[in-house]
């Protein structure tokens, strides 16, 4: 057991300092892994800060959440500054040869993760608005995906907006542009009552700050104090950490929370009163950093937990439990705990690879698998093995893991899922492949085990799941295939 807690404070102090993986093997395929859409970043103070380093932080703090391209928007004696390129964090802060521009009082920022839309400059985040003097009036990031876009666009057109870029985002960026007549507040609540879907956004005029979440609470959005007169929202709490602010709470459902010239501090307004809490399950098995606390909950003592119900659910004899890096291994400890059985961090990941090679042959693309990932042999020839994964997608890399664990000379191979199957696509925010491309939508279990190759193969059901969440307060859309918000009649308009 002192192993086991040491494992544990090795596995989450690593992410203080370098990027936090979820689970390398899967970034091989990237279709093989549902994909967080972005993270978001905000910070007001009513002092000057050094917005430029605490936007960097943060965002670093939520690289997981899309690696793709970052950017900020600074607000700074009374104008708004705009930055993003394409890269990972640190790279694009530093390419930025001017950091004093980019220090102010208020800073929001951006990570984007790519879906099927267009990956053009235009697209990457924070928005931002222009008036007639060419000056930036409004700058916004989001995370989620309306799921009305479509309409509210041609709505738009119609009237004579002009969009700028593909995605459902800059939806929400003129829709509040066009109601700024009403003031800030009003003008975000007439969009919050128009726009569906999922949604949480940070945002500022030239002289005011914002944060905002739909009426479900589907796609996270923390709330934090630096000091009395400086505040954070972000898409989790590990960006808190990362600038040093402390946990207040999680922004409501259906609130706005915005700043006042007139009033001190940040107010806060509930467009609808009474909203139903669905923040997404998946966000608790494999997007948010494990370091993270969402709706009051502790993201790695979840994940734990995950481990010992799939013990209680589906025992099996074995010698050791091993975790797939990183999202898999919590879940692994708490399966050793609950077992007996020994937890041995056995798969080995390089952390200096890149996240793709451009390899022209099938061969030469299969032996990069074990440059991202590579076991310890001694540790797992000619023994039972208990191999724990956070999900099962289109199983192409669950079949991949079974064959290095094969060549390494494991005896038997029983493969446990700490998610129920995923049977239907996300339409709130997660890239996930068309119901065809999951593999849990057209296999049984049997068929599945047979497909993999493994000895035994057990899911966690959904009731356990519940059971480790604590309530039924969260969408399940991809297992159940019932959503908090329907579809939409055009579910294939999304971007960021």
């Amino acid at each position: 057991m002192k192993d086991l807690q040491r494992y544990k404070e090795d596995y989450l102090n690593q992410f203080k300092e370098n990027t936090y993986g979820r689970n390398l093997l899967k970034t091989e395929d990237p279709f093989d892994a549902p994909s967080e859409e972005c993270g978001i970043f905000g910070l007001y103070s009513e002092n000057d800060v050094d917005t430029f380093s605490l936007s960097q932080f943060g965002l670093f703090a939520l690289q997981h959440r899309g690696q793709e391209a970052c950017g900020i928007s600074v607000m700074k004696d009374g104008k708004i500054f705009n930055i993003k390129d394409e890269g990972l964090v640190l790279d694009v802060f530093k390419e930025i040869r001017n950091p004093e521009t980019f220090m102010g009082n208020s800073a929001i920022g951006h990570t984007r993760y790519t879906t099927a839309g267009d990956k053009k400059k235009y697209n990457f985040q924070p928005f931002f608005a222009k008036n007639e003097y060419d000056q930036i009036i409004l700058s916004i990031a989001h995370n989620g995906n309306l799921t009305n876009a479509h309409e509210l666009k041609k709505e738009l057109e119609a009237e004579g907006v002009v969009f700028k870029a593909t995605s459902d985002s800059e939806v929400i960026l003129r829709l509040i542009q066009k109601n700024l007549d009403l003031g800030l507040r009003g003008a975000i609540k007439a969009t919050m009552e128009k726009i569906e879907g999922a949604y949480s956004v940070v945002g500022m005029t030239r002289n005011k700050f914002f944060a905002f979440r739909d009426f479900h609470g589907i796609r996270p959005l923390v709330l934090g104090a630096i000091d009395e007169k400086t505040f954070v929202a972000a898409s989790e709490s590990v960006a808190l950490d990362a600038v040093g602010a402390q946990y207040v709470r999680d922004i409501l459902p259906g609130e706005i929370v915005y700043t006042n010239e007139n009033e001190p501090g940040l107010q806060s307004f509930l467009v609808k009163e009474d909203c139903e809490k669905r923040i997404c399950a998946f966000e608790y098995i494999y997007f948010a950093r494990p370091d993270s606390i969402l709706e009051n909950i502790n993201v790695h003592e979840i994940r734990e937990k995950s481990g010992m119900k799939i013990w209680e659910q589906a025992p099996v004899e074995a010698d050791i439990v091993i975790g797939v890096p990183d999202s898999g291994v919590p879940a692994a400890i708490g399966f050793s705990i609950a077992s007996g059985i020994p937890f041995r961090p056995v798969l080995i990941k390089n952390r200096y690879i890149g996240r793709s090679f451009i390899v022209p042959t099938q061969e030469m693309r299969e032996r990069i698998v074990n440059l991202k990932l590579n076991p310890i042999v001694s540790e797992i020839k000619g023994k039972r093995v208990v191999i724990i994964d956070d999900s099962i997608v289109r199983g192409t890399t669950s079949k991949r893991l079974v064959r290095i664990l094969k060549d390494a000379g494991v005896k038997e191979i029983h493969f446990r899922s700490v998610s129920p199957p995923i049977i239907a696509p996300c339409y709130l925010g997660i890239d996930t492949p068309s119901k065809d491309d999951l593999i849990s939508a057209n296999m049984n279990v049997e068929e599945l085990r047979n497909y993999l190759g493994v000895d035994t193969l057990e899911f966690l059901s959904m009731d356990n799941l519940k059971v480790i969440l604590g309530s039924s307060n969260h969408c399940f859309g991809c297992f159940t295939e019932e959503y908090p918000v329907p579809p939409g009649p055009n579910p294939d308009f999304k971007d960021e």
